[in-house]
């Protein structure tokens, strides 16, 4: 934990460095985002604008269009309603013109004019409403629009239709009145009435359901404008929120990058959306423009759309590029702001942030200075330990160079800081000194003229800016006099390694955030340089007319110049302090560097030790199991690897084999083929005459050639499935030999099982042994068998498996005699007789071994290494012989020694062949994967080949490309048999034209009769003849064509074949560049694998001397403890005085104590039984001596108390001697059991060095193995290379004979071609010999032959000249590819030689290197050995010389006595302060753990804050995007919008453009009408003319008789009939007297009755008058009563309103007028209601009232159903009820 914190101050250097140079980015990308955000807001202000100025311009233009429309509309009802007046005066005068015709004894009617009512009525044609129609919103989509174009066609195709029924029945009207039958055909006009009434009825409904769409239409439009309008709205309101919500947020800069992003993207939406807008736009125009095309009569209207169209488009790019300008003035503006607002707040969080990184070193720098007054504690404990240490120490000394670097860096920066500073205050002063002589200029120039009062604003706004500059500078001084302040109290507190980390960023960060100002700083001088500049320009014009003033202000200037200067000098102090300042901070971080660097390697060896400890007895215990296991898994890898590349490297040879087959027949082929070129062309090079032979010659030389290639191909295929056979044959013997490795692998693991489970489990182990040794036989049998079965080359293959398992079965006897000597030190201890069976059972496996082995082996290297190995064995085996007799002498101890020693050089042998099988595995890893590219390189190779086959295939048979052999037959077949018909083709061509000549010879000798029909005869022979041929001659055309493409295709794919190979070649060099450099990787490993393990293998020496000092201290107590018990004995012993036979009784007792002792130290107990011998003599003397004392002592009692005294002494001096003795023994115990030691470790260097030598003969053999092998694969892949571009080469020969061939088809298409010619020549010939032309035609013929011959000369030139080019092209890419070739393999080999080299070096170094660290050992080891022997010398005689003269040494042993106890107390108390530090040291352990627990725990509290905060700002960021989202779909709402309401506008134009073509149809159609009312006005004049002077005498008769049957009452009504018949007027008829009058004539005529007078209305039937009132008065009455229609439930189509207050104008009388008015007085309130009125009122049938009612007689109302066999009569309004009923009884 502890070397990881102190490798993360290397790394948060460099974090701070990448962090740098991240915040550096950021604050550009920032910057570039400022500026794109200004421009896009001032874009965002200039679009508000056009949409504003937009909006009001189509507010402007709607009301436009709306006023437009109504003015169309009223115009329309005008016209509609002058329509209506004019068809109503045509059908009148049409129905006179009717009855006049059928009538003919009618009286002449002379105010038919007048008496016309004219009315508003709609008319029969399709009406369209007043109110505009409006335009298709979003929901009227194209398909509604197609559909009310196809209704708006479809009725008008109606009405055309009805006009055209119309005219036709009028007709028929008029024909059958002028035929006479006009009572016949009532009941078909009636019907004819009724349907139309119909249709009327039906076109009237379709016009409400039509206007009622459209009014529905124009709602929902007017409701999304106004929805369209207030949203719009809201998103300007909410954009203007979000300026100022983003200018406050420019503040806290980084908020600003995402907002511009959001905003950056709503706006690109935007962009979309207007594009997709115009789009749909441009589709809807161009819908409507092709649906308007297909009409004929509305292409005027569209040509009027098409230029509103382009005008609205003109608008809309226009206000795009409107738009763009305000974005670049929006973006411009926001760039400035937020420079401006940027610049501003970057003092502020400078001084902020520097405050706040104050207080957090204060507060980490109290924390340190604790933290290091525990550690000072600590390392006063653990400063011992610091020698070994000096490497980390250097480390961290360069870390903190390092960081000395950094920060006279930032120092170098701070002052050139202060540089700038200082120019820019002397830029500033110099400023202020121009400003003030610009002041003092300005002051006098004031009076003068008005451009001085413009330099005088220019100079108070600078004079402002350069108060703006010093209140910065102030600001500053401040904030540098805080800084100063907060620095010094760091002086005091900066003592820890980890937060000054913290407070170097916070440095570099703050000499960043200077910089910036800086450059803001130099960039507003920049500016005001700009200013000042041109301030001085205006100034030097003006300079020599105030030099006066100029004076005054140089000394007001030296004022301001001398207070700058103060300040100037106190900036420099402040400098001058904080550098100070930081050269004290600097010193007092490496204080803190050095402490942390002691801490840390105090505690990193404390824990460290532990845990090595801990680890290494953990390893030991694991690493023997884990080395058994890997040796069996490392040995069945090592067997699969053999036998894998063993197989694919026979499965390649065979493929190498069959393409070699393969390339051999090809060039046969080829051969072949060329011969017969050649041959063809010999044949085109003779004369025509021998043709047929030659190819007859050919085609035997084929067929031939044929069965030679079927022969081969047989022979090849009978080595084929040899071939086969042997492969099977040897995957059989693979497999055999994998069972038998895995049955091996199996007994072998269950054989390590039984070893470590008991000692009675061995036998069943040899049992399992003699097992395998079995199965390997039978193994070697079978692999005998097999190798005897396959006499192909694979057998090399063979051999070498065997060779390789031969060796891995060495190997594993190895590692089985291992596990024996473990096994064999266990039964040591108990019996010897077992080693020597067991020696017997190895000696006679070693022998069977050796027999299998001659048996097996067949080279002789393996067999002189496996005698060496058997020789090895043998002496090992002679050796235990020899330790097994010296053991039964008594020699254990050196036995288990020798075993010991033996275990630990297995131990090491086994490890290095662990590290040998690890390397070697690498290096067939990688020898694996480059065979794996060889073979996908062989592969690619043999698809290339495959696919170049094919092609010869293709070529050589040019028709069909199916199967090798047989395509190949089939080919040659094929182009003998064309050479043939074309030869033969030929030859009848030449004799034909022969047969011609000769014709025309005869032809020309005969006679003119005879010869013309043989002429005749043979010319139709030669014509039949010419067919055939001309047939022949195009399905040769035919073949020629095929033939060309197939070559075409061959060569489009020869061509990708060759790019194929191209990138194939590009693929082998960049595969060979990564095998060279993972080989060099590899040896990396090697180099950094090895060291790894001599670390291990130093770690575990030290382990075991560590475990070795621990077993001597243990036995050095225990003999310790046993020796002082042995010495209590002896003296209680003397104090009995006891006789010499309990003396004798104690030696043995002391004898069987080291007997005891003898079983854990046998090889010291003949050396203490000899000086225990000596011990026993000398106590013997002494007793002797004490017997002497005892017998003087009973001469007199006080000589016995003196004795008494002096036995005290010599029992005292006894027990002195005793312990001398039991020192000296500990001491000569120790010092054998070091040159015991001396001696195995010697024993072990020698063992170490021999098995050295051996593995380094082994990797030297097994690395030229590998050499030999990876030679052997490239030579294999140079061969392989070497084909390939031999059948490159093929290829191209192969290519050259087809383009010859292909030449060779030419020429005889070209001959085939001019034989024809000379067949036609020879027709023309004939012909023209018929006519008397045989020299022309002799002449055309020569002039034939020499352009032919030209012609072919000509071919045969460009041939040549073609194959030369090919063959130059292949020749320079066949030289390209070579040196391509040739510098790979430069370059492999180079790769190859350099890797040899160095691994060699490598080899031989550390072969070196371990000599000469062996011999080092050897030295040292005997030095020791020497040293140890003159200790033992020296001892030996001190020994001596004690046991000599011990009576005289008793007070020196006294003496040695005290000072071993002593000695021992001292030990103990080593021993007790030892353990406390030990106890300390783990104190300090839990203590340090407990900090770095609390350590990680603020840790993972700040990072959880951090993302906390993380969190929110991401949570902010996201509530911001989605507003942008919803502004920006706010936005393309309103533009939508205004796309929609520039949409209406065109389309009220296009409804204004409608109402104008309605308005010209109306206008046409009233024309139409005038002109027909003036011809039935002129035909009845001429009616009346004609008719005025004659008189009916029917009528007349009638008249005079219906006036005596009529009632007095109503005779005056019948007078006055008869007086509008004969033309007498009012005055005529009614004079004063009635005498004179018609009435009194009549009076007086028939008996003095008088007229009276009879009001005009009819009386009701309810009136009293009922019983004198006659029949026709009653009838008249009844028809009033039927014809007065029943009023229907109102109808109100709001578009069939007029407005009563304006009626139509019309062209009528004033009678008519008049009659209108009377009428519209008299009427009741229901008949003049037009909102009750029927439809029969709205549209009468011939000539109904104005507006619901009729002025006229009831008569004239519409006719109902109930009355179908009337007509109706036109009658004027004042006739009475007589005249109709005279009407109808006449009719």
């Amino acid at each position: 934990m502890l070397l990881e914190g102190v490798e993360e101050v290397g790394d948060a250097v460099t974090e701070l460095q990448v962090s740098n140079s991240k915040l550096a980015e950021v604050e550009a990308s920032f910057t570039t985002q400022k500026s794109e955000y200004d421009r896009l807001r001032k874009l965002y202000a200039e679009l508000e604008e056009k949409l504003e100025a937009s909006e009001i311009q189509i507010k402007a233009q709607s009301a436009e269009y709306r006023t437009l429309l109504q003015q169309k509309d009223v115009e329309i009802s005008h016209l509609k309603a002058r329509q209506s007046g004019l068809q109503e005066e045509f059908q009148k005068l049409q129905h006179s013109a009717q009855s006049a015709a059928i009538g003919p004894a009618m009286l002449p009617v002379t105010t038919a004019s007048s008496t016309t009512t004219s009315s508003s009525v709609s008319s029969y044609l399709p009406q369209h409403s007043g109110s505009h129609q409006g335009f298709h919103g979003d929901e009227m989509d194209l398909s509604d629009v197609i559909w009310s174009q196809q209704e708006i066609n479809r009725l008008s195709t109606e009405v055309m239709r009805l006009e055209a029924e119309v005219a036709h029945w009028r007709r028929m009207s008029q024909t059958s009145a002028a035929a006479g039958s006009g009572t016949g055909d009532q009941g078909e006009i009636l019907k004819l009435q009724r349907t139309i009434k119909d249709l009327r009825e039906e076109m009237s409904r379709e016009v409400d359901e039509h206007q009622h769409e459209l009014a529905a239409v124009q709602d929902s439009q007017r409701q999304k404008m106004a929805d369209i309008t207030r949203r719009h709205r809201d998103e300007l309101a909410e954009y203007e929120e979000r300026i100022e919500e983003l200018e406050e947020q420019i503040q806290s800069g980084s908020s600003v990058i995402l907002d511009f992003c959001g905003f950056f993207f709503s706006q690109l939406n935007l962009q979309e959306r207007l594009k997709k807008a115009e789009d749909q736009t441009v589709s809807n125009n161009e819908t409507d423009s092709g649906e308007s095309e297909a009409l004929e009569d509305l292409r005027a209207e569209l040509e009027r759309r098409e230029k509103v169209l382009r005008n609205t488009e003109e608008e809309r790019d226009t206000l795009m590029s409107e738009l763009e300008e305000l974005d670049r003035q929006n973006q411009d503006a926001t760039q400035h702001m937020i420079s401006v607002k940027g610049q501003l707040k970057k003092a502020e969080a400078e001084l902020t942030s520097l405050s706040a990184e104050l207080n957090t070193t204060k507060d980490k720098n109290e924390a340190l200075k604790q933290e290091l007054e525990t550690q000072k504690e600590k390392i006063s404990q653990s400063a011992f330990t610091l020698n070994d240490l000096h490497m980390g120490k250097q480390q961290l000394e360069g870390s903190v160079k390092e960081l000395k670097d950094k920060l006279g860096h930032a120092q170098e920066q701070n002052r050139e800081a202060r540089r700038e500073i200082a120019e820019l205050k002397k830029t500033l002063q110099e400023r202020e000194e121009q400003l003030s002589v610009a002041k003092a200029e300005q002051d006098q120039a004031g009076d003068r003229a008005t451009e001085v009062q413009g330099a005088n604003e220019v100079l108070a706004g600078k004079e402002r800016e350069l108060s703006d500059l010093r209140r910065e500078l102030d600001e500053m001084r401040s904030s540098q006099e805080k800084v100063l302040s907060e620095d010094y109290e760091l002086k005091m507190e900066n003592r820890r390694l980890k937060e000054m980390k913290e407070s170097q960023g916070s440095l570099k960060r703050t000499v960043l955030e200077k910089d910036t100002r800086i450059e803001a700083l130099k960039l507003e001088k920049t500016q005001l340089e700009g200013e000042l500049r041109q301030a001085e320009s205006k100034i030097t014009q003006q300079a020599k007319q105030y030099q006066q003033t100029i004076e005054e202000l140089t000394r007001a200037r030296s004022m301001d110049a001398s207070a700058l200067q103060m300040e100037h000098e106190r900036a420099i102090k402040l400098n001058q302090d904080k550098d100070m300042e930081i050269a004290q901070l600097k010193r007092d971080m490496e204080q803190v560097a050095s402490d942390h660097r002691d801490t840390n390697e105090m505690l990193s060896i404390t824990v460290a030790g532990q845990k090595q400890l801990t680890d290494l007895l953990q390893e030991k215990d694991a690493f023997t199991e884990t080395l058994k296991q890997n040796a069996s898994d490392l040995q069945m890898e090592m067997e699969n690897r053999i036998t894998v590349m063993t197989k694919e490297a026979e499965a390649l040879k065979q493929v190498l084999d069959e393409k070699e087959k393969q390339v051999g027949g090809m060039k046969e082929e080829n051969s072949h083929l060329k011969e017969e070129i050649d041959r063809l062309r010999d044949q085109q090079s003779r004369p025509q005459s021998l043709a047929e032979p030659r190819t007859l010659d050919i085609i035997t030389e084929l067929e031939t050639e044929i069965t030679q290639l079927k022969a081969s191909r047989s022979r090849l295929e009978d080595e084929v499935q040899t071939l086969r056979r042997t492969l099977e044959e040897q995957q059989g013997s693979l497999l055999l030999s994998q069972q038998s490795l895995q049955a091996q692998q199996t007994e072998l693991e269950q054989a390590h099982a039984r070893h470590q489970q008991t000692t009675q489990n061995y036998d069943r182990l040899i049992h399992a042994r003699d097992e395998e040794i079995s199965n390997l036989q039978q193994m070697v049998d079978q692999l005998s068998e097999s190798r005897s079965r396959a006499d192909s080359p694979p057998v090399q293959g063979d051999v070498i498996l065997q060779e390789e398992k031969t060796q891995t079965l060495n190997q594993e006897n190895g590692n089985e005699k291992h596990d024996l000597s473990k096994v064999e030190i266990e039964k040591l201890v108990r019996g010897i007789k077992e080693k020597e069976t067991e020696i017997s059972q190895l000696n006679e496996k070693n022998l069977s071994l050796t027999k299998q082995l001659d048996q097996l082996v067949v080279s002789r290297d393996e067999v002189g290494k496996l005698s060496q190995m058997i020789l090895q064995k043998d002496l090992e085996i002679q050796a235990l012989h020899a330790r097994v007799s010296m053991g039964v002498g008594g020699g254990h101890n050196q036995d288990v020694l020798f075993l010991q020693q033996q275990l630990q050089a297995y131990a090491v042998e086994r490890e290095q062949v662990l590290a040998v099988l690890n390397e070697k595995t690498r290096e067939n890893s990688q020898l694996r994967s480059d065979h794996h590219r060889l073979m996908d390189m062989i592969a690619g190779k043999e698809a290339a080949l495959v696919k170049l086959q094919q092609e010869n295939q293709r070529l050589s048979n040019m028709s069909d490309p199916s199967g090798s052999q047989e395509m190949f037959k089939e080919t040659i077949q094929n182009l003998s048999r064309i050479i043939r018909e074309k030869d033969i083709e030929i030859d009848a061509l030449t004799q034909k034209c022969q047969t011609l000549v000769t014709v025309l010879q005869t032809s020309g000798g005969e006679s003119g009769a005879g010869s013309g029909g043989v002429s005749s005869n043979q010319f139709e022979e030669l014509l039949q003849e010419r067919d055939t041929l001309k047939q022949q001659v195009k399905k040769m055309e035919e073949w020629k064509q095929q033939v060309i493409t197939t070559v075409k295709n061959m060569q489009h794919e020869s061509a990708q074949l060759q790019e194929e190979l191209i990138k194939l070649q590009g693929q082998v060099t960049a595969d060979s560049d990564c095998s060279s450099k993972l080989t060099v990787d590899y040896t990396r490993l090697i180099q950094s694998y090895e060291q790894k393990e001599r670390r291990l293998g130093s770690l575990s020496q030290e382990l075991a001397q560590v475990q070795q000092t621990i077993t001597q201290l243990s036995t050095t107590k225990e003999v310790l403890l046993g020796k002082l018990d042995s010495v209590a004995q002896t003296p209680e012993a003397v104090a009995a005085q006891s006789s010499a036979p309990s003396l004798t009784v104690d030696a043995p007792s002391h004898q069987t104590s080291p007997t005891a002792d003898s079983e854990r130290l046998q090889d010291e107990v003949v050396r203490l039984r000899a000086q225990l011998a000596e011990k026993d003599n000398m106590i013997r003397t002494i007793q002797e001596n004490n017997h002497r004392l005892s017998n003087s002592a009973s001469a007199s009692e006080s000589e016995q108390r003196s004795q008494a005294e002096e036995t005290r002494q010599v029992r005292e001096r006894l027990d002195a001697l005793q312990r001398s003795v039991r020192e000296k023994d500990l001491l000569i115990k120790s010092k054998s059991d070091q040159l015991n030691q001396v001696s195995e470790s010697l024993r072990n260097r020698e063992n170490d060095n021999e098995v050295l030598k051996q593995a380094v003969t082994n990797l030297k053999e097994r690395a030229l193995i590998l050499e030999m092998d990876g030679r052997k694969l490239k030579e294999e892949n140079e061969l392989v290379a070497a084909r390939s571009r031999e059948k490159e080469s093929e290829f191209r020969a192969l290519q050259e004979t087809n383009m010859q061939v292909s030449l060779l088809l030419r020429e005889k298409e070209f001959e085939m071609s001019a034989v024809s010619e000379k067949a036609a020549t020879m027709e023309k010939m004939l012909k023209d010999k018929d006519q008397g032309k045989t020299g022309e035609l002799n002449q055309l013929l020569n002039e034939l032959k020499s352009m032919q011959e030209k012609a072919v000369l000509f071919q045969q030139e460009r041939d040549q000249v073609m194959m030369a080019l090919k063959q130059k092209q292949m020749e320079t890419t066949a030289v390209q590819t070579e040196l391509h070739h040739m510098r790979d393999k430069e370059q492999r080999l180079n790769l190859e030689l350099e890797r040899l080299r160095n691994h060699l070096l490598e080899i031989e170094d550390s072969y070196t290197r371990e000599a000469l660290a062996a011999e080092d050992r050897e030295t040292e080891l005997r030095r020791r050995v020497a040293m140890l022997d003159q200790k033992l010398a020296t001892s030996s005689n001190a020994v001596e010389n004690a046991s000599q003269h011990a009576s005289m040494q008793v007070e020196s042993l006294q003496e040695q006595l005290n000072g071993v106890v002593k000695q021992r107390d001292d030990a103990l108390i080593h021993l007790r302060t030892s353990q406390e530090q030990v106890n300390q040291y783990a104190v300090s352990l839990s203590n340090l753990q407990m900090v770095l627990e609390q350590f990680q725990q603020e840790e993972k509290a700040m990072y959880s804050a951090e993302l906390e905060r993380h969190k929110k700002e991401k949570e902010e960021w996201r509530r911001k995007a989605q507003r942008l989202e919803d502004q920006a779909s706010a936005l393309q709402i309103n533009l939508d919008e205004a796309n929609a309401a520039l949409d209406s506008a065109s389309r009220l134009t296009d409804q204004l453009d409608l109402k104008e073509e309605q308005l010209e149809e109306l206008k046409r159609q009233g024309e139409l009408q005038q002109e027909m009312l003036e011809e039935a006005q002129r035909k009845l004049m001429n009616l009346l003319n004609s008719t005025e002077g004659k008189i009916d005498k029917v009528l007349m008769r009638n008249l005079f008789l219906g006036y005596f049957h009529t009632p007095k009452t109503k005779r005056a009504d019948v007078l006055r009939l008869m007086g509008s018949v004969l033309g007498l007027t009012r005055e005529d008829m009614l004079v004063d007297d009635g005498r004179h009058g018609v009435t009194g004539w009549m009076s007086s005529w028939l008996g003095g009755r008088g007229a009276q007078s009879v009001p005009n209305t009819p009386q009701r039937p309810t009136s009293g008058q009922g019983l004198n009132s006659s029949f026709s008065e009653m009838f008249v009455k009844f028809l009033e009563i039927e014809s007065t229609p029943s009023l229907p439930a109102p109808r109100l189509p709001v578009h069939d309103i007029k407005p009563l207050g304006a009626p139509p104008s019309r062209r009528t009388s004033g009678a008519a007028s008049s009659t209108f008015a009377a009428a519209a007085l008299g009427k009741r309130p229901g008949e003049s209601n037009p909102f009750l009125a029927p439809r029969s009122a709205a549209v009468p049938l011939l000539a109904g009232s104005g507006s619901g009612g009729s002025g006229g007689h009831l008569l004239m109302k519409p006719i109902s159903d109930a009355l179908p066999t009337f007509t109706p009569v036109p009658v004027s309004a004042e006739a009475s009820a007589g005249a109709v009923l005279k009407d109808l009884l006449k009719q």
